[in-house]
């Protein structure tokens, strides 16, 4: 199964695509990595989701990567005796800590950290930012508001303080249930929702303990001004477009989707573009001429990957969905200005040898016009050097361990293969030679450009490279 593109497309599971068939469907359209959405759905249906799709890396014998994605601290309104009451412009409307049910004139926010983050005169903003209010007065326990943009307000409804930072944990009590859960299953990568300083990620990085890749899922304004520090500290990072679109002007999120995939593609880390990219495909076969744009123009910007969200969870045209983002992958990535925008925006690489080696085997390959780049890697770090640099040339990352292989499923240009263990120069080369034949990528009189570390099995130390033939 390789594909004919170097960005990698992540799909959600739900109610649309939770049967082996459906899950295969998507795969088979184009699917790389599996999102298991932990805001919906019970364990239950999660294990029965990632039991289907490590038997697809079964059937397709390929690796398949799965991330597990938290739903992080949600911050919503409570009960309204009616259910639902309307809140009209220029009304007041109080917020508070009493749990009593809410009328048309107040309701109940029983989040603490909210109160002690507000100021007068800053916004917060309700149901998705359809309903909006300015902020009057404030203690530590109510906030009297006028409303702004008025609607119908229902039970539960979410809420977003956009101009402040709260102080409040990335990782709620069901998130550790959940993360817990994920992590005896085998999940590949956790996406940590609402990162908004450095030290969201430590408390998840401990649990974790390097048993998944982590990546941050940058939705508050407020993580921009810590964003090179997050971006160290991450192995991914996910510029998630719902929220952020909804805490920022829509004016500024372009902005920001560019400025978090420069600095992930200059320090190396996989960057994920997602939400909203084919939101018509839910309900209609094609996607509109904006979308596709959208799609295209992360793509002109390097990313790892993109993702569906409800287009593929609950969408009625799932594996279209993957087939048309596909599609729109492959187009651009063979547009002239996409291979001279790749080759313009290659960095001066830092002064280490693997860096030196890494930057040196994307020059070699193109020079000899190289079947594909070879990676041997055991924790996957020489093969992210090598995908740092975007070569010309497809990237084999081959790994003795099968948790590598499926975490660098999601990662721009990188073809991963489980292999056995080398104990040698010449066996690596001779498992280079034959992996690369067997899965499509070279035949008699091809070229490879080889990098590894030696001793095997040191993370990080790339330190070799080596041009070999096919004979």
């Amino acid at each position: 199964m390789r594909r004919s593109r170097n960005a990698k497309i992540i799909a959600t599971l739900g109610p649309a695509s939770s049967s082996l068939e459906a899950i295969s469907s998507l795969f088979e359209a184009g699917a790389d990595v599996f999102r298991l959405n932990f805001s919906h759905g019970s364990h239950e249906d999660h294990r029965k989701s990632y039991d289907t799709i490590r038997s697809l890396e079964t059937t397709f014998g390929r690796p398949v990567g799965i991330l597990l994605d938290l739903q992080g601290p949600k911050l919503r309104v409570g009960k309204f005796s009616k259910g639902k009451v309307t809140l009209e412009v220029g009304q007041k409307f109080r917020l508070d800590m009493d749990e009593t049910l809410g009328t048309a004139e107040r309701a109940p926010l029983l989040h603490p950290e909210v109160f002690a983050a507000l100021k007068p005169n800053t916004d917060l903003l309700i149901d998705d930012g359809k309903i909006r209010v300015h902020v009057l007065d404030c203690g530590k326990d109510f906030a009297e508001t006028i409303v702004v943009t008025g609607g119908v307000l229902s039970n539960n409804k979410g809420v977003n303080v956009p101009d402040a930072a709260l102080d409040v944990s990335p990782l709620t009590e069901k998130d550790l249930l959940d993360l817990r859960f994920g992590l005896q299953l085998g999940v590949d990568w956790v996406a940590l929702s609402f990162v908004q300083r450095p030290s969201d990620l430590a408390e998840a990085k401990k649990l974790i303990a390097g048993r998944a890749f982590v990546m941050s899922k940058l939705e508050k304004p407020q993580a921009m001004d810590h964003l090179d520090e997050i971006v160290e500290l991450s192995d991914a990072v996910m510029v998630a477009r719902g929220d952020l679109g909804v805490e920022c002007p829509p004016e500024e999120v372009p902005s920001h989707q560019k400025r978090i995939s420069r600095v992930c593609r200059e320090a190396g880390k996989p960057v994920v573009v997602a939400t909203q990219m084919l939101e018509s495909m839910i309900t209609v076969p094609t996607p509109t001429r904006a979308e596709a744009s959208d799609v295209a123009t992360a793509i002109y910007d390097g990313v790892d990957a993109v993702m569906l969200s409800a287009e593929t969870a609950v969408g009625e045209y799932a594996p279209e969905a993957v087939a048309m983002m596909d599609r729109i992958i492959r187009h651009a990535e063979q547009d002239l200005h996409y291979q001279q925008s790749r080759m313009h925006e290659r960095r001066v690489p830092e002064a280490t040898a693997a860096d030196a080696i890494s930057a040196a085997a994307r020059q070699v390959s193109q020079t000899i016009s190289a079947a594909s780049v070879v990676t041997f890697s055991s924790t996957g770090l020489t093969t992210l050097r090598a995908a740092r640099e975007r070569p010309t040339v497809p990237i084999i990352g081959l790994t003795p361990r099968l948790d590598t292989a499926r975490r660098l499923a999601l990662v721009w240009g990188v073809h991963s293969v489980q292999t056995q263990d080398c104990h040698s120069f010449r066996e690596m080369v001779d498992t280079a030679l034959r992996v690369s034949c067997e899965e499509g990528f070279a035949s008699v009189g091809d070229a490879l450009v080889i990098t590894a570390g030696v001793p095997f099995g040191t993370p990080g130390a790339t330190n070799i490279l080596r041009i070999a033939w096919v004979e």
